[in-house]
């Protein structure tokens, strides 16, 4: 799926891996990040850390009734406050996603995949 746009000067189609990847590259600057984990791969009770040019495997742009939603599968530092954290990222991707894209984004589900000491 994509978001299509007519504008004075034309049309513009934005796929759901230029949104993924964005909303990605926001979350892993948030403090507290240690990284983005694969939506669907858990082995062993240890999540992967996804490498950049991979973050729309971590992330889920869904499309309902002209709502936007995104699912965020995130790893966190260890002695943070997740719900801080998680709090943090979601306003960042809303607001980045808005200024640079012209997106309103109904809502940022965050699920926490795993917990790591981040290494310095």
């Amino acid at each position: 799926m994509s978001i299509e746009l007519n504008t004075k000067d034309g049309h513009v189609t934005i796929t759901n891996d230029v949104i993924a990847t964005i909303a990605g590259g926001t979350a892993v600057e948030c403090y507290g990040i240690v990284g983005m984990a694969s939506k669907s791969q858990i082995k062993d009770g240890i999540a992967e850390i996804l490498r950049k040019e991979n973050y729309s495997r971590g992330i889920v742009v869904r499309q309902e009734d002209n709502a936007l939603h995104i699912d965020m599968y995130i790893i966190v530092s260890y002695g943070t406050k997740i719900s801080e954290v998680a709090h943090n990222v979601q306003s960042q991707v809303k607001y980045t996603l808005s200024k640079t894209l012209g997106l309103e984004i109904d809502s940022v589900n965050i699920y926490i995949q795993g917990v790591r000491v981040a290494k310095d």
